[in-house]
């Protein structure tokens, strides 16, 4: 079973992909900043299991998202990301959608995200849940 990574601050965006996804057959983890995240996905490494994809947001306390990208890349070369934005904070999202790309995320998605386009691109990066 696929093992996914949710790092986003707001409860409501970590609960919807939760369930979407763990319905159609994948495991998923939350963390709730970057710093959260990272150190998750580094338990998650150390196991039989380790964690197949990191979805997650840019804007957050404590380590925003373009951070975490950097981070888990230097330490993860391989790791498959995908990241969103809802805007606010600094700068236009589309252009630190553009940025997260340029850092290693596969793909990037403004929030509200097309569930359809988030699950296809879940499934190309990381295959089918067991359902």
């Amino acid at each position: 079973m696929p093992r996914i990574l949710v790092i986003d601050d707001d409860e409501n965006v970590q609960d919807i992909l939760s369930r979407m996804l763990t319905k159609r057959g994948y495991e998923v983890l939350v963390a709730n900043n970057g710093n959260e995240g990272i150190q998750r996905f580094r338990q998650e490494s150390n196991l039989d299991n380790p964690v197949d994809l990191v979805v997650t947001d840019l804007l957050m306390p404590e380590k925003e998202g373009l951070e975490t990208i950097l981070e888990l890349r230097r330490e993860f070369a391989g790791i498959k990301i995908i990241v969103m934005s809802g805007g606010g904070g600094f700068g236009e999202p589309g252009n630190m959608l553009h940025a997260a790309r340029k850092l290693g995320a596969q793909y990037s998605f403004q929030k509200p995200i097309p569930r359809s386009d988030f699950l296809a691109a879940v499934k190309t990066l990381v295959g089918s849940g067991s359902l």
